[in-house]
């Protein structure tokens, strides 16, 4: 059921995001808005779009969210990857999205004051703090993993 639903989410969000989709989606609210006269724009005729586009907003909203929290969570788990495997990165960094908005103020204010000064023409210092681990120090510190080929264990240090 949840892949279903996660194909169907995806197919939505990539359809809405069509300038077809809001070609048609003008042209029904223009179809409604010449049937007014019709109706006599009596309250019926309004109706018709209010629920029309509350629905549709409703569900739009859940799918549409759906998409970004695994988009937003790819996109964590590639910087988390890319933060592990340059070697002058500080690994702190990794997993930094499930810190409090407090904790995250602070890391942004340090990162935007180190990047002044590096504008300025200053050396680039670390982020201050608890000493921070490099991603050669975590990848010696991690256990050997089996090489899908040979089924040996694979050296970590030797990416």
């Amino acid at each position: 059921m949840e892949k279903l639903f996660v194909r169907f989410a995806t197919l939505t969000a990539k359809v809405a995001g069509k300038p077809w989709t809001f070609i048609l989606c003008l042209a029904v609210v223009l179809a409604w808005a010449v049937t007014g006269p019709i109706f006599s724009f009596n309250e019926t005729w309004q109706l018709v779009i209010n629920t029309g586009t509350t629905i549709v907003t409703f569900l739009m909203v859940f799918l549409i969210q759906n998409t970004q929290n695994r988009d937003g969570a790819a996109m964590q788990a590639k910087l988390d990857e890319l933060v592990f495997a340059v070697k002058q990165a500080d690994a702190r960094f990794i997993g930094i999205e499930h810190l409090t908005e407090h904790e995250l103020d602070a890391i942004l204010a340090e990162v935007e004051a180190r990047g002044i000064a590096v504008h300025e023409g200053k050396p680039a210092r670390a982020i201050r703090g608890k000493p921070g681990k490099r991603a050669d120090d975590i990848s010696a510190e991690q256990p050997a993993r089996a090489s899908p080929k040979t089924g040996k264990a694979q050296d970590r240090t030797k990416a």
